[in-house]
C-alpha cells in the first residue's frame, strides 16, 4: 500500500509554507531579468581576500586545524562570543559571552525561539507587515498573531486576561520588509507594551549596522537592560547576523539574552545540530578583528548610492497613486499602490512581459492582507540598472 504523505505529517505541518521570496530568487538565473525581489548583499563587495587569510589561519597550524574540524561547543567559539560581546558593548549592552549563542544565521535563532516559546494557540505580537522568515519561523509552532503597532497603545492579552502574549517580535532598524526605523519612543512603547503583558522582546538587529543617514537610535535591549539594572533582568532577546555586514553564506549569527534563556537554548541547539561550524567561527573572527568597521564603511556607502538611486527613479517614473517609504538604511523601499491593485498580478505581468521582479507584500502580513502593497530591494543592482528597473516596472504598472 502505497503511503499517503500528507496523512501522515502532524497537524502543525499545514502551516508550513514556500517562501515567496526564495522562490523568486530563481528568476535571478535569468539574465535578462532585472530583480528587486531578495534582500541579497552584493557579492562583489564580500571580502574574499580577508576570508582566504582567516580560513588559511584557521587550517594552516596543526592544533588550530583539529579545532576546526573537530566537533566544538554548542555556544560557539569562545573568540568569536568575545568579539560580540565587544561588539554588543559598544552598542551599549554590557554582556559576557556567557550571555551569547551562536546560530546558524538569525534564521535559526528565530526557529530556536519559536521552538522555546511558541504552543498552538499562544497569541504572538507581531508588525502589520512582518518579516516573512520570521512568520515562517514561527508558523508551524501555531501561533495566533496579534497586531503590535509600535505608533499606539496595543491591547493585547496579559496576567489574568486568558493565555498571555509570548513575545512581541520587531525589527527596529530600517525594518525587513518596511524599510522603518522606530523612533526611541515608539522602541520604548514596544518595551512598556511587552511589559504589560508580562511578554519577552525578540529584537531582530539584522540591519542595524546599515544605517546610511538620521540619527542613531539605541537598541531596544540597550534601552531595557539600563532600565533594569543590568542584561540578566533585561527582556529583550537580540538577534544579531553577520549576513548583511561580512557574508550571508557562512550562516553565523548570535543571540544575547540573560544566561537562564541562553543556557536553555544551548539544550535547542544540542538537539537541533549539536554546534555551528567552527572553522566558519574561526575564520570569521579573524575577518571581524580585522576589518569589520572597514567592511562596514564600504557596504554603507554602496547601498547608500543604490537606496538613493531607487527613490530618484521612483520619484522620476511611478504614477500617481502609489507610495513609498524613504529608509535611513537598509535594503528595502516599501511600496503601496491605489486600492485594488493587485501585487501578485502585477509580478506576473512584470516578469512575464517587462522582465523586472519584485516581491509582492500579501506575504508580509501574519492575516493575508496587503495585496495592493511591494517590497523593492536596492542591493543588488547599480543605479543604472535601478534606473531601467523602475522604469520597466512603471510599464508594467501602467499597462495593468
Amino acid at each position: 500500500m502505497t503511503i499517503n504523505w500528507d496523512e501522515a505529517y502532524a497537524s502543525r505541518a499545514g502551516r508550513m509554507g514556500a517562501s515567496e521570496i526564495r522562490e523568486l530568487l530563481k528568476i535571478l538565473e535569468q539574465p535578462d531579468v532585472i530583480s528587486f525581489a531578495g534582500g541579497i548583499p552584493d557579492p562583489n563587495l564580500f571580502p574574499v581576500e580577508a576570508f582566504q587569510q582567516g580560513f588559511a589561519r584557521a587550517l594552516g597550524k596543526p592544533a588550530e586545524a583539529k579545532r576546526a574540524l573537530q566537533y566544538s561547543v554548542s555556544e560557539g567559539a569562545i573568540e568569536l562570543r568575545e568579539w560580540i560581546a565587544g561588539y554588543m558593548k559598544r552598542m551599549g549592552v554590557d554582556c559576557t559571552p556567557a550571555n551569547i549563542l551562536i546560530t546558524c544565521g538569525s534564521q535559526q535563532a528565530l526557529e530556536f525561539l519559536g521552538r522555546l516559546f511558541i504552543g498552538p494557540n499562544d497569541p504572538v505580537l507581531v508588525t502589520w507587515p512582518t518579516y516573512l522568515g520570521a512568520l515562517q519561523a514561527f508558523n508551524a509552532y501555531e501561533p495566533d498573531y496579534a497586531r503590535l503597532d509600535p505608533r499606539a497603545n496595543t491591547e493585547i492579552p496579559g496576567p489574568g486576561d486568558g493565555t498571555p502574549a509570548q513575545f512581541a517580535y520587531v525589527v527596529p532598524d530600517f525594518a525587513n520588509p518596511t524599510g522603518e526605523t522606530l523612533t526611541l519612543a515608539e522602541r520604548k512603547r514596544v518595551l512598556a507594551t511587552a511589559a504589560a503583558a508580562n511578554a519577552v522582546v525578540i529584537e531582530d538587529g539584522a540591519y542595524s549596522a546599515l544605517r546610511y543617514d538620521g540619527e542613531e537610535q539605541p537598541a531596544l535591549i540597550a534601552i531595557d537592560s539600563e532600565a533594569e539594572g543590568g542584561i540578566e533582568n533585561s527582556r529583550v532577546i537580540y538577534c544579531g547576523t553577520f549576513s548583511k555586514t561580512l557574508s550571508p553564506g557562512l550562516r553565523v549569527g548570535w543571540i544575547v539574552a540573560a544566561e537562564p534563556l541562553i543556557d536553555k537554548l544551548v539544550l535547542v541547539k544540542q538537539a537541533s545540530d549539536l554546534h555551528s561550524a567552527t572553522l566558519n567561527q574561526m575564520a570569521l573572527t579573524y575577518v571581524a578583528e580585522t576589518m569589520f568597521d572597514a567592511q562596514v564603511a564600504l557596504v554603507r556607502q554602496a547601498y547608500r548610492t543604490r537606496r538613493d538611486a531607487m527613490l530618484a527613479s521612483l520619484e522620476r517614473h511611478m504614477p500617481a497613486g502609489f507610495k513609498w517609504s524613504k529608509p535611513e538604511g537598509g535594503m528595502f523601499v516599501w511600496m503601496e499602490g491605489p486600492k485594488g491593485l493587485d501585487a501578485r498580478k502585477l509580478l506576473d505581468r512584470a516578469v512575464m512581459h517587462d522582465r523586472v521582479a519584485f516581491v509582492p507584500g500579501q506575504a508580509f502580513f501574519a492575516d493575508g492582507s496587503g495585496a495592493e502593497t511591494m517590497r523593492l530591494s536596492f542591493s543588488l543592482a547599480e543605479p543604472a540598472v535601478i534606473e531601467e528597473g523602475v522604469q520597466r516596472l512603471a510599464r508594467a504598472i501602467a499597462a495593468m
